[in-house]
């Protein structure tokens, strides 16, 4: 990222480094030889109250007090030379000729015009000068003492020269290394803290798409691992809010619809039983007079007349069944409970299920799913519309034999989709498939024990989720198809 905390962590700290860098090479640079010059002033006043100290105790008859003075003048790095009134010179250097001729020169006046002058007394004055012979820069301090005796003292100056360029030259490898140490530093401490940072970030996109299933793992007792248990806690309030409303918004669709469709439902209702149970009763009728006439004494007619009476009370049976879940779904008497569930697993659960059915069709069953898809939806309604449509591919699947179930993730929805082999549905007849009671194949459906309720119960539970759902033509099957929610 452009703008990301680590890479104006690493701006801020290298710009710091730098600049401080710069301050103290500018500092060296500019201020260093004027302290030193300051100070060696002091040091050369220093010497010059000890010479005067020395002349008044007596000069340099004393010899503890002589050697004193040189170790002090060798202490501070100066050379210097005394004549007393009778000629007699005192000095830390070995040849002092050079220093005698300075300081001639500079009580005729002569030595050094161009020096200049830091500072002046009556008694004494020093000078910063340029020395051609040696050709470096000296402070010197000359003048006379208490009792007439004349003095010069130097000190140079290349030494500081010198001591400033080692420093700058320090400081900068001393900086560079420091910087590159501080880099690495910052960039593993920034990590430390963008990492979490970066997971929240994530976690708060997946939010934003509603995505719940995600959680802040990375810890801590700090400020963000504090934010990232809060983030955790909103995630699952936001999840059970959503959630309820979903049932909520589903609840008040219902309500709004259910008035307009009761009258007409009941009617529908009552019209629909009334026809599908005239054929089983009357067969029952039939072979029930049948059995009490006596019609055959054959005892395997009479268990084949059973066997028809049986075989229609369990259809009728089933039929009144899905009858009334067909009515709970339509009148919505059925609370639709939305939950967050892994659809795939509940695929996967009913073609266990219904392994038996599968081998007495001899069909192939592929399922290629693996990922985990996880839905919004009614879970034990679903499984309902899934059973449906694997158990109508089961029973009409021929040719290849092969039933594919797929899903397909596109938009926040899932496709699911059923498609078996076999012979496709007459156009004339798909716009009624879901109508209830409607048999495309009337013989084969009564040969398995259909009703024409199963497409119908598929059709409610789909409206009540507000999903779309369908039937697809294929050259070599049919395929069923229904959508829901991922987020």
């Amino acid at each position: 990222m452009k703008h990301s905390i680590k890479k104006q962590m690493m701006g801020v700290f290298i710009g710091l480094m730098t600049s401080l860098i710069l301050v103290l090479l500018i500092i060296n640079v500019c201020f260093l030889e004027p302290y030193y010059i300051r100070d060696k002033r002091l040091q050369f006043i220093n010497m010059y109250q000890h010479l005067e100290s020395m002349v008044d105790d007596g000069g340099f008859q004393d010899e503890n007090t002589a050697v004193k003075l040189v170790r002090l003048a060798e202490k501070n790095n100066i050379s210097f030379v005394v004549e007393d009134v009778n000629g007699k010179r005192y000095s830390n250097v070995y040849d002092f000729d050079m220093l005698m001729n300075q300081l001639t020169g500079y009580l005729l006046n002569q030595a050094q015009k161009d020096a200049e002058v830091l500072e002046r007394t009556e008694r004494y004055q020093i000078n910063q000068s340029w020395d051609p012979w040696n050709k470096t820069d000296y402070i010197d301090m000359w003048g006379t003492l208490d009792d007439g005796s004349r003095f010069l003292m130097r000190s140079p100056l290349e030494s500081i020269k010198e001591s400033a360029e080692i420093s700058n030259r320090f400081l900068i490898g001393l900086g560079s290394m420091l910087m590159l140490v501080g880099a690495a530093l910052v960039w593993y401490l920034s990590r430390r803290m963008t990492t979490p940072i970066q997971e929240l970030t994530a976690l708060s996109e997946k939010m934003a798409d509603l995505d719940f299933d995600v959680s802040y793992t990375s810890g801590g007792s700090n400020e963000i691992g504090r934010l990232g248990e809060n983030f955790n806690r909103m995630s699952n309030r936001l999840e059970s809010t959503i959630s309820e409303l979903k049932r909520a918004n589903n609840r008040l669709k219902k309500d709004i619809e259910q008035k307009e469709k009761l009258e007409e439902m009941r009617n529908d209702f009552l019209g629909n039983v009334s026809h599908e149970l005239k054929t089983p009763i009357a067969l029952i009728q039939g072979y029930a007079e049948g059995l009490k006439e006596g019609v055959s004494d054959d005892p395997e007619s009479r268990a084949f007349y059973c066997d028809v009476i049986m075989d229609e009370a369990s259809k009728m049976n089933q039929m009144v069944k899905n009858l009334l879940t067909l009515n709970q779904l339509e009148f919505g008497d059925e609370d639709i409970v939305f939950e967050r569930f892994n659809l795939t697993e509940l695929i996967r659960g009913v073609l266990q299920s219904m392994e038996i059915l599968a081998q007495q069709s001899e069909a192939e069953v592929i399922f290629r799913q693996e990922e985990p898809i996880c839905v919004w939806a009614d879970e034990f309604k679903t499984e309902q519309v899934v059973r449906n449509y694997i158990s109508n591919a089961f029973h009409h699947v021929s040719g290849d034999k092969i039933v594919e179930v797929k899903m397909q993730v596109e938009d926040d929805k899932v496709k699911v989709s059923v498609f078996n082999t076999g012979t496709p549905i007459p156009e004339e007849d798909l716009k009624h498939l879901w109508d209830k009671f409607y048999k495309v194949d009337k013989a084969h459906t009564r040969e398995y024990g259909g009703n024409g309720i199963g497409l119908s119960i598929v059709k409610a539970i789909m409206e009540s989720f507000h999903q779309r759902y369908g039937v697809k033509n294929y050259g070599n099957g049919v395929e069923f198809w229904f959508e829901l929610d991922v987020k």
